[in-house]
């Protein structure tokens, strides 16, 4: 997912989407644990995805603390 279409997320669609990718997270870690993971390179997206969305997030808290 783009950083864009995160921006235009509301906070409670971003905190859902945030917990949907730490369970992602999660699963693919397993999975890699376990060897049955084929494609490794979802392990990097997911994360740098649950990066966007705190760095979006930690923009917008920083943003209603200066207004």
């Amino acid at each position: 997912m783009k950083a864009s279409e995160m921006r235009d997320m509301s906070d409670e669609d971003l905190n859902k989407k945030m917990e949907e990718l730490n369970q992602e997270a999660f699963k693919l870690r397993f999975q890699n644990a376990t060897s049955q993971l084929e494609n490794t390179a979802m392990i990097r997206q997911v994360r740098k995805d649950i990066a966007r969305i705190k760095t979006i997030a930690s923009a917008r808290k920083a943003q209603e603390e200066v207004a």
